[in-house]
């Protein structure tokens, strides 16, 4: 597993966020950041998710379960994607912009769980620990480790997580499929992972 980041690494991170969202609403892309300009720790490629936050209020979260470019360049990224991109709401205003709070989650690498029903993966969760992965299909949809603060018992978590997918509840003839992760969770104050952030 990677090191955890230091203090001022994260705050590296949430500058690059807020920097990415304010070189949108100026340019409409992201911050062209470049891993070379930065430490050697933000530089291997990781996986993350955005969070914005406005009043309390999940505005925005966009994210990758897949390691494919450099952490600073994913932070860029997600933060404008999560600004600009996320289906669910409007773009963000310049008037908002300064509101926002801003969570970044790093994530682990994924640890597919060998599993033969969903009573076994009940019993291999560990709550307020795990990020969860399910697939069935072509159904997929995750829910990082913070959606366990509103959602603490396995069977309820893992039933509104199939139904985030459009898995039917019941069994089924084809096998489910899951994969648990960790995250490195940060960002302002009164921000974090709201239930409906995630990926389908």
């Amino acid at each position: 597993m990677p090191e955890r980041l230091t203090p001022g690494q994260r705050r590296t991170l949430l500058e690059v966020a807020r920097a990415s969202i304010a070189h949108g609403l100026a340019h409409g892309a992201p911050l062209p950041a470049r891993a070379e300009d930065y430490e050697p720790a933000l530089r291997p490629q990781r996986a993350t998710f955005v969070t914005l936050e406005s009043g309390g209020a999940l505005r925005g979260c966009i994210g990758s379960l897949e390691a494919y470019q450099p952490l600073v360049e994913d932070v860029a990224q997600h933060a404008f994607d999560a600004a600009f991109e996320d289906p669910r709401f409007p773009p963000v205003t310049r008037e908002e912009a300064p509101r926002l709070a801003v969570h970044v989650s790093v994530l682990s690498p994924r640890e597919p769980l060998d599993i033969r029903d969903e009573e076994e993966l009940l019993r291999l969760l560990r709550p307020g620990v795990d990020g969860l992965v399910i697939a069935q299909g072509h159904r997929r949809a995750t829910f990082l480790p913070s959606v366990w603060d509103s959602l603490p018992e396995p069977a309820e978590f893992l039933a509104h997580l199939k139904r985030k997918a459009g898995i039917p509840s019941g069994p089924s003839r084809e096998a489910l499929q899951a994969w648990r992760y960790t995250t490195e969770s940060f960002g302002d104050a009164g921000s974090g992972d709201a239930p409906g952030c995630g990926t389908t």
